[in-house]
């Protein structure tokens, strides 16, 4: 005799089975994916990275990366140390690759010292430091990657976002708002100052670059403030290591 399928006893079965079936191939594909998923993770730091250090494939008007095949060898070319700070520490670690900037902002939140991955580069006998950075923009989260010399003056900066509007606040990745970072001064007389997305911005053409201002986009004014707080209120973080750095040049004490 075969089984009733009209019973809610079968119904309910057969709304499990499917659970347990579907559930189970959901894990199984994710768990086959994840190798992928984190190689494809690491590539896309590496090309960020790069591309923030002025290693990139850009054309005359549009951002564009190296390629996913040329990066992990330009990575190892160009960058010659990682370094994680935590507090007072300053340690050199091939690990600052697997710092979640966001898990770190919400360590420090919540009391537990925070972790600051710095990549170092070398390029045509420059150094260059690349800062991972994240913030908040209209609808979700922006970050960047922002490359400095030791006197934090920023060198290059790849910008990036999860839901930005397309055509104002996504033009955050556009090369003609990235470009317009490129030495500009962080530090005011030896005190962080930082940059502000300005729409009175009196410098369109971004020729001053000691007034700590960039011209805004158009019609995305919550996002430019986002960029200009992440940028404040990461890249400060940092200052305690650049001076450090001069104090070393100078052979003398912080």
């Amino acid at each position: 005799m075969g089984m009733n399928t009209d019973t809610n006893k079968y119904t309910i079965l057969f709304a499990i089975g499917m659970v347990i079936v579907v559930g189970s191939l959901l894990a199984f594909t994710a768990s086959s994916l994840a190798p992928n998923i984190d190689v494809n993770k690491r590539l896309e730091k590496q090309q960020n990275i790069l591309y923030a250090m002025g290693i990139n494939e850009n054309t005359s008007s549009s951002a564009k990366f190296v390629s996913t095949e040329k990066a992990p060898d330009l990575f190892k070319q160009y960058i010659v140390e990682q370094i994680i700070i935590q507090g007072g520490d300053i340690s050199s670690s091939e690990d600052a690759y697997l710092i979640d900037v966001k898990k770190q902002q919400a360590n420090s939140k919540a009391g537990i010292e925070r972790k600051l991955p710095l990549f170092v580069g070398e390029k045509e006998n420059e150094k260059f430091y690349i800062a991972p950075i994240r913030g908040k923009g209209l609808w979700d989260a922006i970050w960047a990657y922002v490359a400095m010399d030791e006197n934090m003056v920023i060198q290059g900066a790849y910008f990036d976002h999860k839901g930005e509007t397309p055509g104002l606040g996504a033009n955050i990745k556009e090369r003609f708002f990235m470009d317009d970072f490129i030495g500009e001064h962080l530090m005011e007389n030896g005190n962080f100052k930082g940059i502000t997305v300005s729409k009175s911005n009196a410098d369109p053409k971004n020729v001053d670059k000691m007034d700590y201002e960039v011209d805004a986009i158009a019609g995305a004014t919550i996002t430019g403030d986002g960029v200009a707080a992440m940028i404040k209120s990461e890249l400060k973080l940092y200052v305690p290591y650049f001076k450090s750095l001069k104090a070393k040049a100078y052979g003398t004490s912080l």
